[in-house]
């Protein structure tokens, strides 16, 4: 007998029913808020994933072998419970329909909600080359990718490892399997590895530092063909000819916004599901966030998809608060990407690549001590920052991004490594430093 349950509209003094789709950080940040003041709501969370809640920035970790798996733990395991949720594992929803007010999965189940929130993430990026269907091809965005990685790795003792990609997803892979022994070959389409986020001169600091470990950087180059033998992986072709013998293939090009469901259900999508400052989507009592959402970028000064970590929490909570009646507004995220290679640590904080035409840029480098530090600045505020080496005043500088402070007068204190709350606007010591008896 199939599994479905029929769906009904409650009567206004009904519980309200609560369905989120998808497990991660922003069903986490929606949980936590809205339990904050709302007890009785009927809260079902839907994953396709049959895990419970992990951290995903840590997979590149776990696949090293720096952690153990209970480490990538990013709440208890009771956390549902505690929070009175009804988890379905392992069970993807194939379709929405707002009309109806319910979700079916795959499985045929049928869930009726009031408030819906769409929490998809992002599906990893992989072209469809030929050959591409063979034992040995990964992708490099979720818990079972980094287990399947590392069964084959072992059950086929991989020395030799190509990867595809040279953002952050690629580079966390490539560091990752560097550190399990393995020879790397990055192949990465772009003049520049980690160009989205980094500049010309922290973007080849990151590459030397691979190099020097013994990978094989290639770029503007790619993949065109996968070659295999009685269904295993043994090597791949280059668009320039060249052809690399290989027993492992990561695909970590990036991520695109996993709205499709939504699309069939006639929300309005961009590049993501375009919400407004609660998260609310085009369709009433629809609410979209996370990876999958197109929201508002504080720094741009306009909506778009900012898919870290620290933005799909905040923006879940924002929905999940509002969803059961408190008018929370999302303040707009501010782009950051951390990434470490081969113990050298890089970060970028909004606009850190900005161009020099139109923007002040202050620097300091000294590629041979791996330390580089580079600020942007638009009308007298700090709107990027790019930081390798020395990362420990990045969340000074996020919070001066952050809160739009006017830092005319004190640009020389931003490269100072030993910037402190003195040596900051007044306003802004006043925003972070409060309470009976401070002078600040």
């Amino acid at each position: 007998m199939e599994n479905t349950r029929s769906v009904q509209t409650p009567a206004l003094d009904q519980t309200p029913r609560i369905v989120i789709v998808g497990n991660s950080a922003t069903a986490v940040g929606a949980v936590e808020a809205l339990r904050k003041v709302d007890q009785s709501a009927e809260v079902t969370v839907i994953s396709a994933e049959p895990h419970m809640i992990y951290s995903r920035p840590m997979l590149s970790h776990y696949l090293a072998g720096e952690i153990e798996r209970p480490r990538l733990a990013y709440r208890g395991a009771d956390f549902y419970a505690r929070h009175n949720v009804r988890p379905v594992l392992d069970d993807a929803v194939v379709r929405i329909d707002p009309q109806a007010h319910s979700v079916t999965t795959a499985s045929g189940q049928t869930f009726g909600w009031d408030k819906l929130l769409i929490a998809t993430g992002g599906s990893p990026i992989i072209p469809p080359l030929p050959g591409l269907d063979v034992e040995g091809v990964y992708a490099f965005t979720r818990l079972d990718d980094a287990l399947a990685i590392l069964e084959y790795a072992r059950k086929r003792e991989a020395r030799h490892a190509v990867v595809i990609g040279g953002g952050m997803i690629g580079i966390k892979a490539t560091d990752a399997l560097l550190k399990r022994g393995l020879r790397i070959s990055m192949v990465e389409l772009a003049p520049a590895i980690l160009a989205r986020s980094l500049d010309e001169v922290a973007s080849r600091m990151m590459s030397n530092l691979l190099v020097d470990a013994g990978v094989e950087v290639l770029l503007e180059n790619t993949v065109t063909e996968v070659r295999s033998s009685e269904g295993r992986l043994t090597g791949v072709v280059l668009r320039d000819g060249r052809q690399i013998a290989c027993d492992l293939l990561v695909f970590g090009i990036g991520v695109r916004p996993n709205a499709g469901l939504a699309r069939e259900a006639g929300l309005k999508v961009n590049q993501g599901i375009v919400v407004d400052h609660a998260m609310r989507t085009s369709h009433e009592g629809i609410y979209a966030a996370g990876d999958v959402a197109e929201a508002y970028d504080l720094v741009v000064d306009m909506n778009r998809i900012v898919a870290i970590w620290p933005n799909a929490y905040r923006q879940g909570a924002t929905a999940g608060a509002h969803m059961v009646g408190v008018e929370r507004v999302d303040p707009g995220g501010v782009a950051m990407n951390t990434v470490e290679v081969c113990g050298v640590p890089a970060i970028s904080v909004g606009n850190g690549n900005a161009p020099e035409e139109g923007h002040q840029v202050l620097a300091e480098c000294d590629e041979r001590a791996h330390r580089y530090k580079r600020m942007v600045l638009r009308d007298g505020r700090l709107v990027g920052v790019i930081l390798v080496g020395d990362i420990n005043r990045a969340g000074v500088y996020t919070g001066l991004i952050r809160n739009r402070i006017d830092v005319s007068g004190c640009e020389d204190a931003l490269l100072n490594e030993r910037i402190s709350l003195l040596s900051l606007p007044d306003q802004y010591r006043k925003h972070v430093v409060t309470g009976a008896g401070i002078e600040v």
